[in-house]
């Protein structure tokens, strides 16, 4: 990714070294998991959820502080900060734009949050385990950028598009948020059997993965963004990230039918096609649901 010369995002609230309250105790809060229940976060982490629903921390009522102060100023050096932060300006470039020329009214830019170790957001308490995830309660995503070294180290996803696909795949999910997409899946879901549900919230992952083959699509038409293998890193890094390679490797079988975010082949799928097609109209979005589903 060509990031020499490229502005980063005004829209940054970099809480990296500031304290982000520490957990609750008692029974059932975020201050009494044991091993077992982080093994289970991090799984969910990395199936790309966000693991602060399964401690009952996702809901909007969540306490949180008001703290966001965008604006923050990433030095050249702080390498993973500056990929978050080219990444995040290039897709409110990309977003502005389509909202304009798709839908004809203007695009609310997403803040992104730069913590380390824990922090807090309106969907509950977040923490490394929890990975990046996108709060609609506050309409910010959040981020700990250790989460590279994991894609890196961990996933064998390397290279600096790798990360901004996941900066991309969350901002999709803003994109979802502001289309009321996320609004109508998460009403159809409670009237559903927790299978049927997990289909929906499957259909919803792949559409925020086709929204971020979008994104690159639209990135490398109006400023040249991309280098030659990032689309490679990309799809190495929703292959990672597959319900069915994540089950297989942490328990050794899958489970089709617990699936929440797509297998590897239906991630890489879903951004390719967001990538070749660049097509971000009501028609191509809605492909990813039937009218009876919502």
């Amino acid at each position: 990714m060509k990031l020499q010369g490229r502005k980063g995002s005004s829209n940054i609230d970099d809480r990296r070294g500031r304290s982000g309250g520490s957990f609750i105790g008692g029974a059932g809060k975020a201050g009494s998991f044991g091993i077992g229940t982080v093994i289970i976060m991090i799984i969910i982490f990395f199936l790309g959820g966000n693991p602060l629903e399964y401690l009952g921390l996702g809901g909007g009522s969540a306490p949180t502080e008001t703290r966001s102060n965008p604006g923050a100023q990433i030095a050249e050096d702080d390498t993973n900060a500056r990929i978050v932060s080219v990444t995040l300006a290039e897709t409110e470039d990309v977003w502005n734009t389509i909202f304009q020329q798709q839908y004809g009214r203007n695009y609310q830019e997403p803040v992104l949050v730069l913590f380390s170790g824990q922090d807090r957001s309106a969907c509950g308490f977040a923490s490394a385990a929890t990975g990046p995830f996108y709060c609609p309660a506050d309409q910010q995503v959040y981020i700990d950028l250790s989460f590279a070294d994991q894609l890196r180290e961990r996933f064998g996803a390397p290279g600096d598009f790798a990360l901004a696909y996941v900066v991309a795949h969350e901002v999709g999910h803003h994109v979802q948020n502001l289309l009321g997409y996320s609004q109508r899946v998460s009403q159809a879901r409670q009237r559903m059997s927790e299978e049927d549900a997990n289909a929906m919230s499957v259909r919803l992952e792949l559409q925020a993965d086709y929204l971020a083959g979008v994104w690159a699509k639209y990135a490398n038409q109006q400023s040249q963004l991309l280098e030659p293998g990032d689309i490679e890193e990309a799809i190495t890094a929703a292959t990672a990230i597959g319900d069915d390679r994540l089950q297989m490797e942490s328990q050794g079988y899958v489970v089709p039918e617990s699936f929440t975010h797509g297998t590897s082949e239906q991630r890489v799928r879903a951004f390719t096609g967001g990538y070749q097609s660049g097509d971000a109209s009501q028609a191509a979005l809605d492909r990813f649901f039937s009218a009876r589903d919502l």
